[in-house]
């Protein structure tokens, strides 16, 4: 059990080599709250409606991006504001207009896995197999 911190070394493990796997597979404490923190984003279905529509058809405007998802443009450039602040879009003024696009990489493939998924097998669909 060497990677079991000192503060944890006399708690009772049944399964001792097992712990040190699931504590190896936590990781660094930072990166793991950087991923929740991503999680976090993609966890509201306005923004994540945001990424899917940035994602798949390139840079969109504001006002683009709430006919393509139905929210208001206030709601758009809200979201876009936080997500911004997060590093997962950067938005590209061209002229009048600032088109946003999706740079965070890890994001990105996040979303590529989401577009790859058949309709209705994702999570809270009963499996038929």
């Amino acid at each position: 059990m060497h990677l079991v911190p000192a503060d944890r070394a006399g708690h009772r493990t049944i399964d001792g080599h097992r712990v040190c796997d699931a504590i190896a597979a936590i990781g660094d404490p930072a990166r793991v709250r950087s991923w929740a923190d991503r999680f976090s984003l993609l966890a509201d279905p306005n923004r994540l409606a945001l990424l899917l529509a940035l994602r798949r058809a390139g840079p969109l405007a504001v006002s683009d991006l709430a006919v393509a998802t139905g929210m208001r443009d206030p709601a758009v450039s809200q979201a876009l504001r936080l997500l911004r602040a997060a590093g997962a879009v950067t938005g590209e003024k061209d002229g009048r207009v600032v088109r946003y696009r999706v740079v965070d990489e890890a994001t990105a493939r996040l979303l590529d896995q989401y577009a790859m998924t058949p309709s209705g097998t994702g999570p809270g669909h009963a499996s038929t197999a």
